[in-house]
């Protein structure tokens, strides 16, 4: 059920997504048109665009949530991962693009013709106000259901809200006479959206990685495995990220002298705890060593 509920709440996001940079796009073309603004124009075509990296995140979470099969026995969470590793590398290039805008302008000092009026000033506004409302929506779903997809794609929403700003400090510039900081900005927002595809990208890897979940999280599991009734203590217990869910490893002591069906029990309980208590486990291997029947404290 989980994974069903991640998904529809993936695509609503996406899909309100699409719907927000349709209209944006439209609002952008119209702007420059009327303003005879090429800047504007290609801010709504960069809007545009940002609507093919909501279908890859539509794809990548389509495929890692299809159930296992025979070439993929453990599941296909991973495809995920591989989605956001595509978006990293997207949104890199987005910043890199609009950094290199920002140095050509500054090394050739020719800012272009930087339209100066009221439509280009509230079309970058809009721009912003609706580009980073999508951003902190897409980005509390991604939180919400670990997605590193969905983190990706918020970015790219932020990174036209940013693309937008640089829109709106050139159009300053150009009024206060000053056309220099559109570059300036340019170089700025460059940086910051660089910084994110990489984090971005780190991450997708750690969960493609096998890395372990952090202690907090491991000591969480611990404190629960180790209540659960038929349980002495715990000699082993191992985490490993599998894209947005974690499969455990775990190595219970039980009494010595219970009978096979009585420690598959245990076994069995230590599972289904496991999985009730923490939604993104995928699934807990337990092995049941035997030792004498007193539990640690």
């Amino acid at each position: 059920m989980e994974l069903i509920s991640n998904k529809k709440l993936a695509y609503k996001v996406s899909i309100i997504t699409i719907i927000c940079n349709f209209l944006l796009m439209i609002f952008k073309f119209i702007a420059g048109i009327l303003t005879h603004s090429i800047a504007t124009i290609s801010d709504a075509v960069h809007t545009g665009s940002d609507v093919l990296s909501t279908f890859v995140v539509m794809f990548g979470v389509k495929i890692s949530n299809k159930k296992s099969d025979k070439n993929h026995e453990f599941g296909h969470e991973r495809f995920e991962c591989v989605a956001a590793i595509i978006l990293s590398i997207m949104l890199c290039a987005t910043g890199l693009s609009i950094g290199y805008v920002g140095i050509n302008k500054i090394i050739t000092q020719n800012y272009g013709a930087l339209t100066i009026g009221t439509l280009a000033l509230v079309s970058a506004v809009v721009s912003i106000v609706v580009k980073e409302a999508m951003y902190w929506y897409t980005i509390r779903a991604a939180k919400k259901i670990n997605s590193s997809a969905l983190c990706a794609d918020a970015w790219h929403h932020r990174s036209d809200a940013l693309s937008s700003v640089g829109s709106l400090v050139g159009v300053v510039g150009a009024m206060l006479g000053v056309p220099i900081l559109d570059a300036i900005a340019s170089i700025v927002i460059c940086l910051f959206i660089v910084k994110a595809s990489i984090s971005i990208f780190v991450d997708a890897i750690r969960k493609m990685t096998d890395e372990a979940c952090d202690e907090e999280t491991e000591n969480k599991i611990f404190n629960v495995i180790v209540k659960i009734d038929g349980v002495l203590k715990i000699d082993n217990l191992k985490t490993r990220k599998f894209g947005d869910k974690v499969f455990v490893e775990v190595d219970i002591c039980a009494n010595e002298n219970l009978t096979l069906i009585d420690a598959h029990k245990i076994a069995e309980n230590v599972e289904i705890e496991t999985k009730n208590n923490f939604y993104f486990v995928k699934d807990c291997f337990v092995h049941v060593n035997p030792c004498k029947a007193k539990k640690e404290t």
